[in-house]
């Protein structure tokens, strides 16, 4: 049986990592667990599984929930250092971490030390500090096991290949909530039409980018640091039905693609079970006589412009990756409470991208002084 600890319960990811352990618990056992400030679904998971380890957010939250559950063979923690406990429980084999955003590099971090097993679906850590993450788990020789369905699909490819014989990835996009509108189209978009995506059900963070192309962006650094691949190396393409979740292409020209109906049970749990597979009861599976044809297309650099700010970032290395998704996040999260218009999303980026000064090969502390250096700059901009 593998034990399991998560970072970002309450959210999509995370959601669907309880039903993958609820399905086969005779195969996982939940031990430790993160949520923010969603008090109602640890709740929820306490009545479903037996952890031995809650982190919340804030300190009330954890008086409160210590109280209540006083009786129970449970401790709560909370903040930065109850994500650290949980991330390092002794008794987990498997960290997924599907927190979102920066927060969750130092927990992975901290994770790879304890040589816990990384399922990772949070990929700004990579994005931020991907030099230091893949070093740290090569010292420690800890395995990094994506779980976004894209870089879950480049893995599973890449099975019984030989790394020499790889000549490109190519990454699918469905496009996002706004694929089919012009630039002219995106002003004065709303919130909620830019989290009606057409293909995944996600929480709303991961909804924006993909309306944005930030997703794919990130996706392509992410891509870069776990497959050890050149930016030039790496496509992106648009794949509207989103059933070829990504493909490798060999220098021999022959092209392997992992296929699947939208499920992101199906990465996590592989990610879980890897290198074996457990049956997946509840899924979809494809039927090629419904789907009748697929339809790729190039992508429009400046029609999505965050997809090319991120294919600068990462060419330029260093600090700028942690700009990058700095500004993003701040940017996002101004749109969701309807502070910015969907389209200043770029322009903040770009503001932040070009007003900094690269530092290459960072360290830690250098990395975390750019990226609240950035939040307040972009914050600025907002106010």
């Amino acid at each position: 049986m593998r034990k399991i600890s998560l970072l970002g319960a309450s959210g999509s990811i995370g959601l669907q990592t309880l039903d993958v352990i609820k399905t086969h618990k005779e195969q996982f056992q939940l031990v430790a667990f993160s949520v923010g400030k969603n008090i109602e679904v640890v709740e929820r998971i306490l009545a479903d599984f037996s952890p031995n380890l809650v982190s919340v957010q804030t300190k009330e939250d954890c008086e409160k929930l210590t109280l209540q559950y006083g009786s129970r063979d449970v401790r709560f923690v909370y903040g930065e250092e109850g994500l650290m406990e949980v991330a390092g429980i002794p008794s987990a084999d498997v960290l997924v971490n599907a927190v979102m955003g920066s927060v969750g590099l130092l927990p992975t971090l901290h994770a790879i030390q304890q040589r816990k097993v990384i399922a990772l679906a949070n990929k700004e850590t990579l994005v931020t500090a991907g030099h230091i993450v893949m070093e740290a788990a090569r010292k420690y020789g800890v395995p990094i096991l994506p779980v976004d369905s894209e870089h879950s699909a480049i893995y599973q490819c890449l099975q019984g290949e030989k790394e020499k014989n790889i000549e490109s990835i190519i990454l699918t996009a469905s496009g996002g909530s706004f694929r089919d509108r012009s630039r002219e189209d995106l002003q004065g978009v709303t919130r909620d039409e830019a989290l009606n995506h057409p293909n995944w059900s996600m929480g709303a963070k991961i909804t924006i980018d993909s309306a944005t192309m930030m997703n794919k962006g990130l996706e392509v650094i992410e891509a870069h640091w776990l497959f050890d691949i050149a930016y030039e190396n790496i496509q992106v393409v648009m794949h509207r039905e989103s059933v070829i979740h990504s493909m490798v292409e060999f220098h021999d020209t022959s092209i392997i693609a992992q296929l699947g109906t939208p499920d992101m049970r199906v990465p996590i749990q592989y990610a879980l079970t890897f290198p074996d597979r457990l049956p997946h009861p509840t899924g979809k599976r494809i039927n090629f006589m419904e789907i009748g044809k697929l339809h790729f297309e190039k992508m429009d650099m400046n029609r999505f412009r965050c997809l090319q700010y991120a294919y600068d970032a990462g060419r330029a290395g260093g600090t700028m990756p942690t700009v990058l998704n700095a500004a993003n996040e701040i940017a996002v999260s101004a749109f969701l409470e309807n502070k910015i218009e969907f389209l200043t999303i770029e322009s903040l980026i770009e503001s932040a991208m070009t007003r900094h000064t690269l530092q290459k090969n960072p360290d830690l502390d250098t990395i975390k002084e750019v990226d609240m250096e950035t939040r307040q700059y972009v914050r600025s901009l907002i106010d």
